[in-house]
Parts: structure tokens; sequence; C-alpha cells
């Protein structure tokens, strides 16, 4: 039944008669003299722009941008429907949008950049770092007590750099409903009026952690605790790191922290849907006076692509080496079997059977067990508004795929990325 929705768009593209159509696309190969690979099938990128349109004509979302790379080279991109819908603009290849959660990937490889430095350390107490953390406690109910105050016991590990990138610190966000959650969303590093990231990651280490750290996969704030960790290290703010270190090197020149109001024109409005179904802009927007580890990158399919690409390609984009190979082999394998997503995820993804984790994004460890037709050893990693990437080892496949919707009381999951992924993989 997994794989049920395939038919359906099937039926989409027979009745549309669409074809797929790619735009023009200028993100280079991994490296110069590569052989041009197999193209998606016809069926799969005429499938996968049916969809895209029919969504967008019945306002499921406002638009679609897609990007593929097979075996090192970009072979498929596509545009459809509007970065703005009253002002009449179509989405582009170029348009930037803000992709949340993806911004995980990206503040764990600036973490693996001072692992291998020998600046950090993976086992590495957090608390050498930030000295607060010395002190925390775990919750041993997620009930308080009579007088409103949660048990608390030590914890039986120190908190380590690992478990941060294993998002197994024992921080919470986006789980279960408890009482506790509610105390972590009440208190979290979003919840205050103004901050440095420094200052809201201390006051994090106040709250009592949901278990003890390494023993369970939670969708927390471990990334952004991790970005304090390095931003202690280099004396900068992440996104300046980031910048220096991964962005500036890949010519990822459109990607960075969300910019003030004045800078924002060409990016992609954000929408949500009202009680009728219908898309109304949302406002949605990260403070810039701060740079989040979990989330607040800006950035464009093209740019993304070339992020991933290293990531495929070992750590190494056009000759220059973000990373080792060692370290990419290290944060794509599994280090957390089971229990990813298990209580819900960026854009309201359910839970997800057969993902696992690595250091700072999924790993499918199981295909047979998930619910889109992936490949064991697959990794990716999503954002809330409805944006995704994949790296596919084993068929050398790497997507990224965008949209820009906040998930609400009457906008629905955000899962119409995954069927555009699920296209792409199933017409190889």
């Amino acid at each position: 039944m997994k794989k049920h929705w395939f038919c359906v768009v099937i039926v989409l593209l027979v009745l549309s008669g669409c074809s797929g159509k790619s735009h023009d696309i200028n993100t280079p190969p991994v490296a110069d003299g590569l052989p041009q690979p197999d193209n998606l099938s016809w069926w799969s990128r005429a499938a996968m722009n049916a969809y895209m349109r029919f969504s967008s004509w019945r306002g499921e979302r406002s638009g679609y941008i897609t990007l593929f790379a097979r075996d090192g080279v970009v072979i498929h991109g596509d545009a459809v429907g509007f970065k703005d819908i009253a002002d009449n603009l179509p989405m582009t290849l170029d348009t930037q949008v803000r992709i949340a959660s993806m911004t995980k990937p990206v503040t764990a490889v600036a973490a693996m950049i001072l692992v291998e430095e020998g600046r950090l350390g993976l086992d590495d107490p957090v608390a050498n770092y930030l000295p607060e953390f010395a002190d925390v406690q775990v919750a041993t109910s997620h009930t308080p007590d009579a007088q409103g105050h949660f048990p608390l016991r030590p914890p039986a590990a120190v908190l380590t750099v690992r478990h941060l990138l294993m998002f197994a610190s024992g921080t919470g966000a986006g789980m279960v409903a408890s009482p506790l959650q509610a105390h972590w969303n009440e208190n979290g590093i979003h919840a205050h009026d103004g901050g440095t990231l420094r200052e809201r990651v201390a006051h994090l280490a106040t709250l009592p952690l949901f278990e003890d750290p390494g023993t369970q996969w939670r969708y927390g704030a471990s990334a952004d605790v991790l970005a304090a960790v390095i931003e202690v290290i280099t004396g900068q703010m992440i996104g300046t790191f980031m910048t220096e270190r991964i962005f500036q090197p890949l010519d990822m020149e459109h990607t960075r922290y969300e910019p003030p109001e004045d800078e924002r024109a060409g990016m992609a409005t954000v929408y949500t849907q009202d009680v009728d179904g219908n898309l109304i802009e949302t406002e949605t927007h990260y403070d810039p006076d701060w740079n989040p580890g979990g989330g607040g990158l800006v950035s464009t399919v093209s740019d993304y692509m070339r992020f991933a690409l290293m990531l495929w390609n070992g750590g190494e984009y056009r000759g220059t080496r973000v990373l080792q190979a060692a370290s990419v082999e290290q944060m794509t394998r599994l280090h957390v079997l089971d229990g990813v997503l298990a209580g819900g995820g960026p854009g309201g993804t359910p839970g997800i059977d057969g993902l696992g984790w690595g250091l700072g994004m999924a790993v499918v460890a199981n295909s047979e067990a998930t619910m889109t037709p992936d490949r064991d050893g697959d990794f990716w990693w999503s954002g809330y508004y409805g944006t995704t990437f994949f790296v596919s080892p084993e068929t050398g496949l790497v997507g990224v795929i965008m949209t820009q919707n906040e998930p609400g009381e009457h906008s629905g999951v955000n899962y119409q990325a995954y069927v555009v992924q699920g296209l792409a993989l199933a017409g190889l």
C-alpha cells in the first residue's frame, strides 16, 4: 500500500497530457570531464511536472522548484507555479526560499570541519564549551508534581558533542504532547523576544532533559546547542563561519541566514491555507540578530545542490574539499538505528518506520519499511516549509525539492516533496 499514490499520479499524467521539461541549468558537475549520465525516464519527468502543476493549479501549494543530479552531473530541473501569487511572479530555479530544518545538516558539516581541525572532539563534554550544561538534570516524570515541579535526577551519561549530532541530547521539541513538552514549548529557544544564540542556549540548560543523553533520538534543540558550541570555539556567529568555510568555497552565493526585511524582495512568499482551503500569505521570519543552528537559512535549489553533491562526492565539489571522505562516511552511516521522527518532525512529517540517523541527517535503515521508494543507505533531511534534499548512493541520484507552505490547522502535512522524490527514484 505504501506506493499506491504512484497510480494516482500516473492517472493525473494521462489526463493532463503534460510532459516534463528541463529548464536551463547552470549548476556544474562535481568535476569536469564526467560522462553524461542517463536522464530520468520520460514518464518520471512528465509525471513530476504534471503532479506539481496540478497541485499548484488546485491551490494545494503555490509552486515548486526541483533539481536532480545523477553520478555527479545535474540532469533535470523544473520550476512551476508562483513565488508570489498576488504579483504574478513565477517560481524560477534561482528563487530563494526558506529552508528551515535543512539548516541542520549544514550545522553538522560546520561541526565536522572543527572536528577535522582538532578544535572539537565528538566525545568532548558539551560543558567544556558551555559550562552551564554541567548541571543539566533529567526529568523522571513528564508530568509535574503537586507543586508544579518536574521531579529530577542527574543524567546517567555526560552530554557530549556526539549526542548533539545524533539528536540524542535529551533536549525537546516537536514530539509527543506532554506537560514537559509544553514547558519546553513555552521556554524553548524561540520563546524569547531577544537574545543571542549563546544566551538562548544557556537558558535551555535550565530546562529538564526528556531522557538520558544517548538513549533516544528526539527532534529537539540539539543543532542549536551545537551551533552555540561552534560559536564559542570560533568566536564567530555560526552564519559567518558557514559563509567562510562552506558557502563561499562551494559558490553558494545565494545562501545565508534570513536577511533584514528590506532585503527579502527576491524570496518566495510563504503561504498557508485558510478555513476554506485557500492559499493566504503568512508572516514567517527569523530575527536576523541571531543565527539558530536548527533553522533560519535561505537558499536556492542550485546552491543546496552544490552542498548535496559535495556530500555525495565524499566531501569535495569541483576541486574544493570541505570535508574528508572519512568524515562524510561517519556522518552518513547509522548511529541511531530507529525511532527517528517517531513523534513527528519538520512540516508535520509523520513517524517513519525504517528510518535511522547518522550525524546531522536521516539515514535509511530499512527501505522495505519506509513509506517512500528509497534505498538502504540513502541520506536526507527536510524543512518545515516543504523543502527536502536526498542523496541516494546506490542509484547515484541526488535531489533538491522546494515548496513554501507553512503547516497549520487547515494546510495539512507537507508531503508533496516526498511524492516528487518518489517519482524521481521510481523513474531510474
